[in-house]
């Protein structure tokens, strides 16, 4: 990673993220920036270990489902994995549950969730709030059984990374 100066707006943003103690005393200093369109999504994955062991998301115009998924293989040792290949090996069947991220909403999502499980979003163009939707009672804009159409999403994700190129070293200085 290459440090850049972030502009005025989205400094607000990560400076506000980051005083919530979301980076354990760390400063934000990566900002991903996507838009969905409905019917897009992401397939399950994870962020790996360049980022800090947590990542924020800003949810700005449309709402979004951001489904928990088992991973194919475990980083716990072969036992492990001769079980898992034993278990749930389609998307469906790995799901977990997933989280309701409203428009204008903060997810931080750390631990378990985000160190062994994969995380993404269906490509859909409305998310009828069905099955395992961990979140649902703390949404009060939404009712089990709805179904809410997707507009266009844009995210913020916001993430503090350890180690970044120092500039003088880029440019051979």
């Amino acid at each position: 990673m290459v440090p850049e100066q972030l502009p005025a707006w989205l400094q607000r943003y990560t400076e506000k993220i980051s005083s919530l103690g979301v980076f354990g005393g760390r400063h934000a200093n990566h900002v991903l920036i996507n838009e969905y369109q409905p019917g897009q999504g992401i397939m399950p994955h994870e962020d790996g270990p360049l980022y800090y062991p947590r990542v924020s998301t800003i949810s700005l115009g449309s709402h979004t489902l951001l489904d928990l998924y088992r991973p194919f293989r475990s980083a716990l040792g072969p036992e492990a994995e001769e079980e898992e290949q034993k278990g749930p090996q389609t998307e469906q069947q790995r799901h977990l549950s997933s989280l309701l991220l409203e428009r204008r909403s903060l997810l931080v999502l750390a631990g378990t969730a985000y160190t062994r499980l994969l995380h993404g979003i269906r490509p859909v163009t409305a998310d009828t709030l069905t099955g395992p939707v961990a979140n649902l009672p703390s949404c009060p804009s939404a009712q089990p059984g709805a179904t809410l159409p997707r507009g266009t999403r844009v995210s913020l994700t916001v993430r503090h990374v350890p180690q970044v190129l120092q500039t003088g070293l880029l440019l051979g200085k």
